[in-house]
């Protein structure tokens, strides 16, 4: 007989840790079923451009890097050697090449819709702690 009213006084205890099932039709709009919970709409990522949405690169022009703006992969590399870092994100390309002085990073733009993507922008650090180089003297040092 203990043990009887023992299992009924556990009844209420065990219907709290059950799980809310799931209703067969969506509750009328604006109201919601009480305990369950409404995920977020899923998110979608941008949309890609359209044909009108080209945006010309703004071209970097500074001393001594004019052997690298404007080079496409091909002249880099010959320049550098093999990219040890090679990402596309759109159209856009990022190229890093490095060496015991400096890292550098490069990166390269269509200058027109649908043109090859060619260096835009150079960007450079010291390999050791990452502080800021002068770009002209990097790429001097990573030339082959």
């Amino acid at each position: 007989m203990q043990n009887r009213l023992l299992a009924f006084a556990l009844i209420p205890l065990l219907g709290a840790c059950a799980s809310t099932i799931p209703q067969s039709r969506p509750p009328a709009s604006g109201t919601q079923a009480p305990g369950t919970i409404t995920a977020p709409p899923p998110t979608r990522p941008a949309p890609p451009p359209t044909t009108g949405a080209f945006r010309a690169p703004q071209v970097m022009n500074m001393p001594g890097l004019e052997g690298v703006i404007g080079s496409d992969l091909e002249d880099l590399e010959r320049t550098f050697g093999t990219a040890r870092l090679n990402v596309w994100e759109g159209d856009a390309r990022k190229l890093q090449f490095s060496g015991e002085a400096c890292v550098l990073d490069v990166y390269l733009y269509p200058l027109r819709q649908g043109a090859e993507p060619t260096a835009t922008y150079v960007d450079a650090r010291r390999a050791s702690d990452g502080i800021d180089v002068d770009r002209a003297a990097c790429v001097a040092a990573l030339r082959r």
